[in-house]
């Protein structure tokens, strides 16, 4: 909606993001400014990285991340608590390079036999890493495998080191895999060892627009867009 003539246009509304929101966001900011003429505009870095670029004081309107991640921000005085609102939920998914051989993932026992008889696993340094390094300590096999692992660097998707060979398979949030090309998503985790990271948004303290962020971030959790985020992975 572009303003009339002699009209301001409000600035953007910004905001970091991991990557794991990035298509989802993508579109709901879209869909936003389509209906209500207001820019959003999300960077969307390592989960890591844009944790520490907030707390550091970098100035954006909103963050949205792990609700841990989040919680932290709020204890540090970098967010909001009381404009704290989650957005979706995300678990995490198996993908090997398309074209590839599919293990047998259906059951605990099955991913554990697949892990162990990859020549290479690979996994983020966010939420769904840290649970895929516990199951292995859980296991038992963290150190029969640790030469075998392949942690990728925040802000680069474990979905591109499968796809050029580097990880034969790949765990990540099902959000992260499901668009990217040249792999093949397996299935998600099986029920047994499954872990759902609810991602979250709060209105960043250095915003000097808390009402219109609020606005946005109210209608990211809005039920009538939990359409688009199934589309993207997740789940309201």
């Amino acid at each position: 909606m572009a303003g009339t003539p002699g009209q301001a246009v409000a600035p953007p509304i910004t905001g970091i993001a991991s990557m794991a929101t990035r298509h989802l966001l993508s579109e709901l900011a879209a869909a936003y400014q389509q209906r209500s003429g207001q820019r959003v505009v999300v960077e969307s870095v390592g989960g890591v990285d844009a944790a520490r670029r907030v707390e550091s004081g970098d100035a954006f309107d909103f963050v949205v991340l792990a609700a841990d991640a989040i919680d932290k921000l709020a204890a540090a005085g970098r967010v909001d608590p009381d404009t704290r609102i989650d957005i979706a939920r995300s678990g995490v998914a198996i993908a090997v390079r398309a074209g590839a051989h599919s293990p047998d993932v259906g059951t605990e026992q099955a991913v554990r036999d697949a892990v162990l008889a990859a020549r290479s696993v690979g996994y983020s340094t966010g939420p769904s890493g840290k649970h895929l390094a516990r199951l292995f300590e859980r296991w038992g096999i963290a150190e029969v495998i640790a030469p075998r692992i392949v942690e990728a660097p925040p802000g680069v998707p474990v979905a591109s080191l499968v796809e050029s060979g580097k990880v034969e398979l790949g765990f990540q949030q099902l959000s992260e895999l499901i668009h990217a090309p040249g792999i093949h998503v397996l299935a998600t985790l099986p029920p047994a060892i499954q872990v759902v990271t609810i991602f979250a948004a709060a209105v960043c303290t250095a915003s000097a627009r808390e009402a219109s962020v609020k606005a946005w971030l109210s209608f990211c959790a809005a039920p009538a867009v939990a359409a688009v985020k199934r589309r993207h992975g997740m789940e309201p």
